[in-house]
């Protein structure tokens, strides 16, 4: 299974706190790596260079430059969950994409009261988010695996 990242933040300990399309936050330990792959001993000659890591064109996976990247699925495997306040919420973009829906479909849906605002879905700013839980409800588990 493909498992889009979002955001990836550089934590103290050479520790990224990876965040999912499927609304699933993860906590992926990159030392392991160093002893593994030599390539990733570059971070403990120059472990300010570790904040520099940026999300993949497309959520493949993360990249810090042209040598150094892992895959969404390594992140994934690898990774531990942790909590957020976050969890269980995604883009209605990541939404459709899943479900296989259009994202009329959802807008449709808050405005006929399907998907209650404030309860299932949110807007902030220009973007809705609408929670797993909701959308497993009203249309079953996603299509996309």
């Amino acid at each position: 299974m493909f498992h889009k990242v979002k955001s990836v933040t550089a934590l103290l300990e050479y520790k990224l706190s990876v965040q999912f399309s499927e609304g699933v936050t993860k906590l992926y330990d990159v030392k392991p790596l160093f002893e593994r792959i030599p390539a990733f001993r570059f971070f403990k000659e120059h472990p300010e260079a570790f904040a520099d890591v940026s999300v993949d064109v497309g959520g493949y996976g993360i990249v810090w430059n042209d040598e150094l990247d892992l895959s969404c699925d390594e992140l994934w495997e690898h990774g531990c969950i942790i909590e957020t306040p976050f969890d269980g919420l995604m883009a209605f973009g990541d939404a459709t994409e899943l479900w296989g829906l259009n994202e009329s479909t959802l807008r449709k849906a808050v405005a006929y009261g399907k998907l209650v605002n404030g309860v299932d879905v949110c807007k902030f700013g220009k973007q809705w988010v609408v929670s797993v839980e909701a959308m497993k409800r009203e249309y079953g588990n996603a299509k996309k695996q």
